[in-house]
């Protein structure tokens, strides 16, 4: 698998910091005039207005119908796990809830949320449709390397070849709420050694090494007191 593809959990916050600025305009267009499938229910739901009880759990699907059958489901699993596997420090993406996480999001009426449901979907059924012309069977019924083989050709924008220029823009929005979601979890920033939100008896302020290495010094400078 070529290097760009795979998650590196080392750079992972730079991934995370780096997501509300990856949504160029040019993700809004992508699959342009592509036909929602017709398995996906259209969105009627309203909102939940002013701010949802934060006293109340919610499960998935209480605020608004969700979009995702049962298919797209399998694909989105397939995907998530492709990009965010399980390995000695965590579980694999779609074991902590990240197709919910997708799903939810993509079926949330709102203008931005409902841009990214037409490319989600629609790179869905591209994925899948990919994978039946190569291998004769849907994405999520190939093996591991027929996966990376076709998401090798669309993870990394620059090496794309121009007839997957869209689907490589696909990849990468499903690639930023993937890993979003996965980071969002206990599991995820436990595999980060997040430790916000965590109440401290005292805060010394970030590590002299971590200042060092984004370039601001942890040493007073000549003339300070």
């Amino acid at each position: 698998m070529s290097e760009p593809f795979r998650v590196n959990r080392r750079t992972t916050i730079k991934w995370v910091l780096a997501a509300t600025a990856a949504l160029p305009a040019m993700q809004r267009d992508v699959f342009a005039g592509t036909e929602v499938p017709a398995t996906s229910q259209p969105i009627v739901a309203k909102g939940y207005g002013t701010d949802p009880d934060l006293m109340k759990f919610y499960e998935p699907g209480d605020l608004w119908p969700l979009t995702l059958a049962e298919e797209q489901r399998r694909i989105a699993a397939a995907l998530c796990d492709l990009i965010i596997p399980a390995d000695a420090e965590s579980p694999s993406a779609s074991a902590v809830g990240v197709v919910d996480f997708i799903d939810e999001w993509i079926s949330a009426p709102y203008p931005a949320h409902q841009e990214d449901r037409k490319t989600i979907l629609a790179g869905l059924e591209w994925l899948n449709a990919e994978s039946m012309q190569r291998f004769g069977r849907g994405f999520a019924d190939i093996d591991g390397p027929q996966m990376t083989s076709i998401c090798d050709e669309i993870c990394y924008l620059p090496k794309a070849s121009l007839q997957l220029a869209t689907a490589t823009t696909y990849f990468a929005r499903f690639r930023d709420l993937t890993v979003g979601g996965f980071y969002t979890t206990p599991e995820g920033m436990r595999d980060i050694q997040y430790v916000g939100n965590v109440a401290l008896a005292r805060f010394d302020g970030p590590p002299p090494e971590v200042l060092r290495r984004v370039g601001l010094s942890a040493e007073p400078t000549r003339g300070d007191s």
